[in-house]
């Protein structure tokens, strides 16, 4: 194996700031039993939060972010994995404490790593990547609440990102009638094309009088927003309905009372999908490569690639909310 490869670096002191592609030595590489050859990676809006100052992701410095990545593992000490075997990273530690995937080369914890699953290429498996396995851990966390298709309609915040998207079209393929909530007008037959039934506004959800409760619509809401959107869905979920929350792109304080918990019985779950164990997660990916894999991968939620010296310009648009589906770093 080649032992120099490049990698972009964030690097952050008491009077300065910096993110640089610089080429490395795999002895720079922190500790892991599995070594893996990186061939795509994902920009998600965590890693745009690690390319700031004020970003509060990164728990150390220096640090490769990346929270996602697929590839061929070139090196194992961990008996589960063997050389020349195709596996996904997404989530754990990844590109927040530990290096990341915006690196030709990672080394990992072998708890961490997924064998690819049958029925996933390594481009389509970071197509989904990280935003595409909350999606699905959304659904999942809402169907093991009881959430089915026949309950009703399905509302999806922020329906461009990259959870959003991914959220509309496996919905959509589980029969499940979906509602697309979004700020962007020109996005709407994109939308459609995933498997929208009904695209409503950014103003269409609000509560702007803030009552305790309103009209129910929904039996259940995948939101990577939060904030204020979050205080509609609350009060317009049906009886018994399901919030799955895993962003906070609207902000991350929200008004609410506990008159939708006591009087309908609503649902609030978290969703995190970086503290998950590895069986959770095999189970989670496995349907990713099954029911949850959405129709069209990689011609309709789709990728834009991107090689890794524009990768400071990926994540700056992805915090200025100017990506559409996925973004991909090609990196082998």
């Amino acid at each position: 194996m080649t032992d120099r490869f490049r990698a972009l670096v964030v690097d952050k002191s008491d009077t300065s700031f910096s993110v640089e592609i610089k080429e490395m030595t795999l002895d720079e590489l922190p500790p892991g039993e599995v070594t893996v050859r990186v061939a795509w990676s994902g920009v998600n809006y965590k890693d745009g939060l690690a390319g700031i100052p004020d970003g509060r992701i990164l728990e150390t410095y220096p640090l490769i972010p990346g929270i996602d990545l697929a590839g061929t593992v070139i090196h194992s000490s961990d008996s589960r994995f063997k050389e020349g075997e195709e596996v996904i990273v997404a989530s754990a530690e990844l590109g927040v404490s530990h290096s990341g995937g915006f690196s030709e080369m990672a080394r990992i914890p072998g708890d961490w790593v997924i064998p690819l699953p049958e029925g996933l290429t390594l481009k389509e498996a970071m197509v989904l990547g990280t935003a595409g396995f909350t999606a699905a851990m959304s659904i999942q966390r809402m169907e093991e609440n009881g959430l089915k298709p026949e309950n009703g309609p399905v509302l999806v915040t922020g329906a461009t990102g990259g959870v959003g998207s991914t959220a509309v079209a496996m919905l959509a393929k589980r029969g499940y009638t979906v509602a697309a909530g979004t700020g962007k007008t020109d996005a709407h037959d994109y939308l459609r094309r995933l498997g929208a039934a009904e695209i409503l506004s950014r103003e269409d959800l609000t509560n702007p009088q803030q009552r305790p409760l309103l009209k129910s619509r929904w039996a259940g809401a995948v939101d990577p927003v939060g904030g204020q959107t979050l205080s509609y869905l609350l009060s317009t979920m049906r009886f018994g309905g399901t919030v799955a929350l895993s962003g906070l792109a609207g902000g991350a304080k929200f008004t609410s009372t506990v008159y939708p918990f006591i009087l309908r019985g609503v649902h609030l779950l978290g969703i995190d999908s970086a503290h998950v164990s590895n069986e959770y997660r095999r189970k989670v990916w496995h349907r990713l490569a099954t029911d949850l894999k959405p129709e069209g991968l990689l011609d309709w939620i789709g990728a834009e690639e991107v090689a890794l010296d524009d990768l400071p310009a990926a994540m700056s648009s992805i915090l200025r909310g100017g990506v559409r589906g996925r973004k991909l770093v090609k990196l082998s």
